[in-house]
């Protein structure tokens, strides 16, 4: 079982499938195969029992950050990350990324992945679904600055923002 799902692809051109497996309690990371196309028995189980969905991997400096959502279906709820040493390391789980007004729902959205912008400097794009749980195929995208504040992630909601402002802070 492998239900919402993302590749993350390392420096090393080694790519990884993060999904969430065991009737979306635990998620798995598993190193693919050299073509990419199938997985290696390089398996671990991580957040195991968390019920955590929507993974977005990112890396910055040393570390591997990975953002998920609670499991509610279709309604927003609460993200938290998680920070790992390796790729295929030991997970810790920490609170919530985002910040302010509708973080506690992150803000009506899921995470869905995170784009580097300036990663040297913690500077990366927040992506997340915004579902349409009455119309699916109405539903939207939701891209927001995340930086990173000693060693930690922060989303903070913005109507409005340009990657030259992002790359400024």
């Amino acid at each position: 079982m492998a239900k919402d799902m993302t590749i993350y692809q390392g420096e090393d051109g080694k790519a990884y499938h993060f999904y969430s497996s065991e009737n979306n309690a635990t998620m798995h990371v598993c190193l693919l195969s050299d073509d990419y196309l199938s997985h290696t028995t390089n398996d671990k189980r991580i957040l195991i029992n968390q019920s955590r969905e929507a993974p977005a991997v990112f890396k910055y400096k040393d570390k591997y950050y990975l953002i998920t959502s609670g499991c509610t279906g279709w309604s927003p709820n609460e993200a938290s990350y998680a920070v790992a040493g390796s790729i295929m390391g030991e997970w810790k789980q920490y609170g919530n990324p985002c910040k302010g007004n509708d973080a506690d729902k992150t803000f009506y959205a899921q995470s869905t992945y995170v784009i580097p912008a300036d990663a040297a400097n913690g500077k990366f794009i927040f992506m997340a679904d915004r579902w349409n749980k009455t119309d699916l195929e109405d539903s939207r995208y939701i891209w927001l600055p995340l930086i990173m504040k000693n060693d930690e992630p922060e989303i903070n909601w913005l109507d409005k923002w340009t990657l030259t402002e992002l790359k400024k802070r």
